[in-house]
């Protein structure tokens, strides 16, 4: 028997459109779900590179930096550039450090400490110097890690087995506060065999912030260093000048680079030493830069070296310089490894003298 609803002609019609109506609403139903059941993936790790040129960025830090003492030397144009911040910013820069100099200088940031001693804080900081040269960190950087564990033992007694392990957070810190790449905590631990662990690490890292209450930034012996070079060579004729292939400019730049050198590597030693937490930064930089002239013997005037500079009490100085020259002496050695062979016969040559 035929219905006779088979027959109408709207009958297949309103079926089609019902079966229309199904699949439309299985298809939104896809599309709805499709974002989240198909998720793009999504590349968080970029390179900080791509990020820098995309905001151009990178052409200033492409820039030597005015307290850029990890290199060896610089290029004329970089030179040139750090002798125009001078001319600047310079002697507004050193008024800021050399009034906060006292402020962040603790002579005797060993006094409470029952098992620290001067030969261990010597042991770790001349393990720290190689260190922060193997991550290619800058000198004021390995200075200012020196500052923040000698402000933290002032205030904070530490163990003596994990002084090791105050001196790597302490460059990282550092290496947080002046520069563009810091290393990685896997890293410093190997450095350290693996003794500590990360949570040790981060748990120190967070107590060093708040015994010093997040002042990391500080006067260092690097800063007022490069600020007595750059005084130095403001005096001297500039490259274009003299005639950037002329013998004497050649001359001239050989001898400052060499003098810049020996003056680093002192300053490098004093470091480490604790007897020179007793003098100023400023006051060891400015004896390191005199002392380095005179082992090379070069026998141009230091006035212009240490221009706007306050005075300093003339027995301290000549006490500081007198010191700095009996460390080298004592440290013939490692001068040999640090300087290159011509640098290292004039400057002990002289210095035994």
């Amino acid at each position: 028997m035929v219905s006779m609803a088979n027959n109408t002609p709207n009958a297949t019609p309103a079926v089609v459109c019902k079966q229309s109506q199904t699949n439309d609403r299985r298809a939104f139903q896809i599309k709805t779900r499709s974002p989240i059941q198909t998720k793009a993936k999504r590349h968080r790790k970029q390179t900080i590179a791509s990020r820098l040129s995309d905001s151009g960025i990178d052409e200033d830090l492409s820039a030597q930096s005015p307290v850029g003492l990890s290199g060896e030397g610089t290029t004329s144009a970089g030179q040139l550039g750090l002798l125009t911040w001078h001319q600047h910013y310079g002697s507004v820069g050193y008024k800021i450090q050399k009034d906060n100099e006292t402020q962040f200088h603790l002579p005797k940031c060993l006094a409470r400490q029952p098992q620290v001693t001067p030969e261990a804080r010597c042991k770790l900081v001349s393990w720290l110097i190689p260190v922060h040269k193997y991550f290619r960190l800058s000198f004021e950087c390995c200075c200012l890690a020196v500052n923040i564990m000698d402000r933290f033992l002032a205030s904070t007694a530490v163990a003596a087995d994990c002084f090791q392990l105050l001196g790597v957070t302490a460059l990282l810190l550092a290496s947080k506060q002046v520069e563009v790449f810091s290393p990685r905590i896997s890293q410093l631990l190997g450095l350290c065999c693996h003794a500590f662990t990360k949570e040790q690490l981060c748990n120190l890292e967070c107590l060093i912030l708040l015994r010093l209450h997040f002042r990391l930034a500080a006067p260092t012996l690097a800063f007022f260093l490069e600020y007595n070079i750059l005084c130095g060579e403001a005096d001297q004729p500039t490259p274009m000048e003299a005639g950037s292939g002329s013998p004497s400019a050649n001359r001239e730049m050989k001898s400052s680079l060499r003098r810049n050198n020996l003056a680093r590597r002192i300053c490098e030693l004093s470091l480490a030493d604790y007897a020179f937490n007793r003098y100023l930064p400023s006051l060891t930089a400015a004896c390191a830069l005199r002392l380095s002239i005179e082992l090379l013997t070069e026998r141009r005037s230091l006035s212009g070296s240490l221009d706007g500079q306050p005075s300093h009490s003339q027995n301290l100085a000549l006490e500081c310089r007198e010191n700095l020259k009996l460390l080298v002496s004592l440290n013939r050695e490692t001068l040999q490894l640090m300087l290159s062979t011509d640098i290292c016969h004039d400057c002990l040559s002289n210095c035994l003298q």
